[in-house]
């Protein structure tokens, strides 16, 4: 009995061993910086206190179920600050031994807390902003971007316009930097894919009240008399990031067209309505755990910590270099519920994703659109390709 037995005695330690030896305990944090402004236009929008967070708890359960058998253990804080203490939250972050760090913060704070993080060695991850800089001559070697950029959703909204065969624009931007900002993306994507903007003007942010009388109001006395008097078009495309007007403009234009862009027709990373590519299981799962739908900044956060569960899995180790690496490598792909693997472009650190395009209610169409052809990828027909980008922190 005691040879009989002496094999598989050997066999289970030698697998106890083999699981001890690749055991690897994953620290990472969620960092958001929580800005002052002003409230959203619908009550919808309000934001919840867990946002990113939930996705982020969701994320280590789903690392868990797989990382579990392997000996992993994955472990995830959440950080939230005011712009003025972000810098000593990541400095609290870094000294607690973290080095893999998913911040929701601006351009310019997300700069400079991934300048400070690169001293100490460690990765960050882009869930939030969009700024195409970031992934052009701002881009830093210890940034992926999880986040889709201006870019990518605008050339999203203007493969959606082409492929309808609306190629006549009514471009409405805000006064804001960000509206600008975005206006410019629209005007680049009606170059790269042939569209033509006929008119093109501003909407004054004028301040005020968004949800009350006045607000409504304003914008209904306002929008008509803007958008009188333009040229023959096909759609209405709406540059608003700081959602001031856009909205309102589906139903207080001039001339009645379909509207996409930042109002009508949007894209996103995520809603909590789609269902597709197996996608009813994520939701299910996340409204149970946090009692209300996923935002887009929680599907990102959920995203970026399950590129780094599948690095761990993948390539037994948690080190920020290791990780980096690996995602970066042809060998990368994460399901990720849109119907195909997301790969990050090796040049610029930025997550190659299909784009879903939501009117508030259902996912209406997925870009890139058929048709939309790419030597290498057709996702790489949104935002910058390598050609088009000035990012060198990747070579």
């Amino acid at each position: 009995m005691r040879n009989c037995l002496t094999p598989l005695f050997a066999a289970l330690i030698w697998c106890v061993s083999a699981i001890s030896a690749a055991a690897v305990e994953v620290k990472a944090a969620v960092l958001r910086v929580d800005y002052q402004t002003l409230l959203p236009i619908s009550r919808y929008d309000l934001r919840p206190d867990d946002l990113g967070f939930a996705g982020a708890v969701l994320a280590d359960e789903d690392n868990g179920t797989t990382g579990g058998f392997l000996g992993h253990t994955y472990e995830t804080a959440h950080i939230a600050a005011p712009p003025e203490q972000a810098d000593a939250a990541l400095d609290q972050i870094l000294a607690d031994g973290v080095r893999l760090v998913v911040v929701l913060a601006n351009a310019e704070d997300l700069l400079r807390l991934t300048d400070k993080a690169a001293e100490a060695g460690a990765l960050v991850f882009n869930a939030t902003a969009p700024d195409t800089a970031l992934r052009d001559g701002e881009c830093r070697g210890n940034l992926l971007h999880i986040a889709p950029s201006r870019a990518m959703n605008a050339d999203a909204v203007a493969q959606f316009a082409v492929w309808k065969k609306w190629g006549d624009w009514f471009l409405i931007a805000g006064s804001n930097p960000a509206d600008v900002a975005l206006a410019e993306a629209f005007r680049r994507a009606a170059v790269k894919f042939g569209a033509e903007i006929v008119e093109d003007r501003t909407f004054e942010d004028t301040g005020g009240s968004r949800r009350t009388d006045s607000g409504h109001v304003l914008v209904q006395r306002q929008l008509p008399l803007d958008t009188q008097d333009a040229d023959d078009h096909d759609v209405v495309i709406a540059a608003d990031e700081t959602d001031y007007f856009a909205r309102y403009l589906s139903y207080h234009i001039w001339t009645p067209r379909p509207v996409m862009g930042a109002g009508g027709l949007r894209p996103v990373a995520f809603h909590g309505a789609h269902e597709a590519w197996g996608a009813t299981q994520f939701q299910t799962r996340f409204e149970e755990l946090a009692g209300r739908y996923v935002r887009p900044e929680d599907y990102n956060t959920w995203l970026a910590l399950r590129v780094v569960g599948e690095a761990v899995t993948r390539a037994n180790t948690a080190e920020p270099d290791g990780v980096r690496d690996y995602v970066l490598s042809e060998e990368f792909g994460l399901a990720a519920f849109k119907g195909q693997k997301v790969t990050f472009r090796d040049w610029n650190g930025q997550l190659r994703q299909p784009i879903l395009l939501y009117d508030g209610s259902i996912t209406v169409s997925v870009s890139p659109q058929e048709g939309f052809l790419h030597q290498t990828s057709p996702l790489d027909t949104m935002g910058l390709d390598r050609p088009e980008s000035g990012c060198t922190a990747f070579e």
